[in-house]
Formats: structure tokens, C-alpha cells, sequence
């Protein structure tokens, strides 16, 4: 018995031709051609024009999408903090009423000074001071113009003791809480047809 080497041998002749590689597109160009010095510079030039225009397309890119990422840097920057300038809003919100307690409380006519009033003046008083460090402000009201943007207008009254559009009364207190409107005052606004 023969010794092989594990491989098969063909025989050329059972080769198929159906599947061999076909020639080259350029057999009949199988010839060596010489170019000219003049030809083969002007085919570099042409080249390196062509990666020039691309260098500086990629330079281009490049500074686009470096922006791009430093705006987008300088914009979540902005976002978290006021995010973090803010984040206690919703939990100042929730007090608001608690402070309107406090105000209505303290407004009935009580004439003496008890200790029991006493100490809700002083819890009320902490509570502002709290709340005034974390930002938040009232909102001026009585004696002052309407604006749209900070009052809201319960009631429309027709006097001539004050001016147009001037608030007679607050029904509710307003706040801002640092330069962010919390809640809009509600007021009572005059109206009068002298001016």
C-alpha cells in the first residue's frame, strides 16, 4: 500500500471549468507600460489634491463635532445646576399652605398676647427665615401695578380712589422662589373709568 500525505491528488484533466476563475478584464493589457515622468506627476498631483480636499473635509468635521460636544458639555453643566438651584421647589411648594395657615392664624382678632400665640409666631417666624435661605421670596402685591406675570386677578373692583389696573387687595400671597415664579398672587384689582 502507498504511503500519502492525506491529500488527494487530481488530475488536471478532471478539473472543472465551469468553475475556475475567469481571466482578467485585462488580458489582453497583461504588457508592462511605461508612463512618462510628466504623466505619472500630474497623476500625483491629482492625488494629493484629492487627499488634500479630503484632509481638510475631515478638519472641517473635526472642529464641527468638537463644538458640537462643547456645547453640549457647557449645556448639561447648566442643566444640573439649576436643577440643583431648584430641586427644593416641589418641597417648598408643598409648605405654602402650611404658611398660609400660619398668616390666616394669625390675622384673626386676637388682641392679647398669650403664650400659646407667642409660639406660633415664633414657629411661623422660623419657618420664613427657613424658607427665605432656601430662596424664597414674597411677592409685593397691595398698592402695587397688575402684572399679569406675577398676580393673578380674582375680582375686577370699580373705584376711583385708586388707579387703573392698581391692586387693592391680596386674597393670597404669591412667591418666587429665587428668580422662579412658585405661585402667583391672587388679588383684587381696580378698575377705574376715569383713566
Amino acid at each position: 500500500m502507498a504511503r500519502t500525505n492525506g491529500k488527494s491528488e487530481v488530475d488536471p484533466q478532471e478539473l472543472d471549468a465551469a468553475h475556475e476563475l475567469p481571466a482578467s478584464e485585462n488580458a489582453e493589457d497583461d504588457t508592462v507600460t511605461i508612463e512618462s515622468p510628466s504623466a505619472r506627476a500630474s497623476a500625483e498631483n491629482s492625488e494629493l489634491q484629492k487627499l488634500r480636499v479630503e484632509r481638510d473635509t475631515l478638519i472641517d468635521r473635526l472642529a464641527r463635532l468638537q463644538a458640537e460636544f462643547e456645547n453640549a458639555r457647557k449645556r448639561t453643566a447648566r442643566e444640573q445646576q439649576e436643577f440643583r438651584e431648584y430641586a427644593v421647589a416641589d418641597a417648598v411648594k408643598a409648605l405654602l399652605p402650611t404658611l398660609d395657615s400660619f398668616e390666616r392664624a394669625l390675622q384673626t382678632g386676637s388682641t392679647e398676647k398669650s403664650e400659646f400665640r407667642s409660639g406660633v409666631e415664633l414657629i411661623y417666624k422660623q419657618l420664613q427665615d427657613s424658607l427665605q435661605k432656601l430662596g424664597l421670596r414674597a411677592i409685593p402685591a397691595k398698592g402695587e401695578p397688575f402684572d399679569p406675570h406675577l398676580h393673578e386677578a380674582i375680582e375686577m373692583v370699580e373705584t376711583s380712589d385708586a388707579a387703573d389696573h392698581q391692586i387693592l387687595e391680596e386674597l393670597q400671597r404669591g412667591y418666587k422662589l429665587k428668580d422662579r415664579l412658585l405661585r402667583p398672587s391672587m388679588v383684587k384689582v381696580a378698575r377705574n373709568p376715569k383713566h
